[in-house]
């Protein structure tokens, strides 16, 4: 007789059909997360508990039970200086140039410590985080040692996923032999592996909006942001409005925020040149969309870190500081 294999009970309970088929608990999804991290699990078997979920849709205790899986296995060096705020970066830009990284780098410039992580790869046609940092000549951490060094010294660091865990970056890749994204997309974008006091998150289907946020409440996160931003990545979209679902010490809300400008719609950016994040940067070209963008996307991070307390106050000192920021200290690499 062949013996039941240890992971096939939380491949049943999401494929027993319509009327029997229900989500894990948060310490079914933790214990199936950390057999899949471990290595214990088939190839077969992995394949279809991503897309049985993926049909399913995650439920916020099985990404909180995913993700603390994921967090047993990152170990954080006691050099790591306290992190503000975590911002994940997990969807690439297709349609507009990351106009995020320059909210994130004048928030680091102002000595809020910034911890972002990503991948990159997984969808054709996309400019992602790594390689713009890599054009601009700024660090991508190899490993945690070199991410404290540089969030100590820039107040920023960047951290592909494969450095936080490998497999998760294998399973993200594994999105054109399944042909749809999984569950991996949602819950490293909660990985927080810093343990920053606060995260912000930008998402591409709305449903997750409050996936997150209750996934957030699951895992004790102080506070939290998330909303639909442009392209999925943490940028604000100036001219629509803006939902934003926060989590704050227990508590739940909805911000809505008002369009930044008065176009319904904007042209995609067909060169997608990096070098133009250096020219706005430098102020060395006006582009009201790049600037609305951005500091729309500062006042959403403000806001998230409790340092306005209103939408109009988080609006002006994120114009103030990038008004402030340091032009040169951007360029393109050599």
């Amino acid at each position: 007789m062949i013996e039941t294999h240890p992971f096939a009970k939380f491949v049943a309970i999401l494929g027993r059909g319509k009327t029997l088929t229900r989500s894990l608990t948060l310490d079914e999804a933790r214990e199936a997360m950390r057999l899949i991290l471990e290595g214990e699990v088939r190839p077969e078997q992995l394949g279809a508990f991503l897309m049985l979920l993926r049909v399913k849709e995650e439920s916020p205790e099985e990404i909180a039970g995913f993700t603390l899986a994921a967090r047993d296995r990152i170990t954080v060096p006691a050099a790591m200086p306290p992190v503000d705020l975590d911002w994940s970066s997990y969807a690439g830009k297709r349609r507009q140039l990351p106009w995020y990284l320059l909210a994130a780098l004048t928030l680091s410039q102002s000595g809020i410590r910034v911890f972002m992580h990503g991948t990159e790869g997984h969808t054709p046609g996309r400019l992602y985080t790594r390689g713009t940092l890599e054009a601009l000549g700024l660090p991508v951490a190899r490993d945690m040692d070199e991410a404290a060094a540089h969030m100590a010294a820039h107040c920023f660091a960047y951290v592909p996923l494969e450095v936080l865990e490998p497999r998760l970056k294998a399973m993200i890749e594994l999105r054109p032999v399944l042909g749809l994204r999984s569950p991996v997309h949602t819950f490293a974008r909660m990985l927080n592996p810093a343990g920053a006091t606060c995260m912000i998150q930008g998402i591409f289907h709305p449903s997750y909006m409050a996936i997150h946020q209750g996934a957030a409440l699951a895992l004790g996160e102080q506070r939290l942001a998330v909303f639909r931003g442009e392209g999925g990545e943490v940028e604000r979209r100036p001219n629509k409005p803006c939902e934003v679902r926060t989590v704050r010490s227990g508590e739940t809300a909805v911000e809505r925020w008002p369009p930044l400008l008065p176009e319904p719609r904007k042209a995609p950016d067909e060169a997608m040149r990096i070098g133009d994040l250096v020219a706005v940067w430098r102020g060395e070209r006006a582009d009201a969309y790049a600037e609305a963008t951005i500091t729309g996307t500062l006042a959403i991070a403000l806001k998230a870190l409790g340092r306005a307390e209103t939408l109009e106050e988080a609006e002006a000192l994120g114009a103030r500081l990038w008004r402030e920021r340091d032009r040169t200290r951007l360029a393109l690499a050599a």
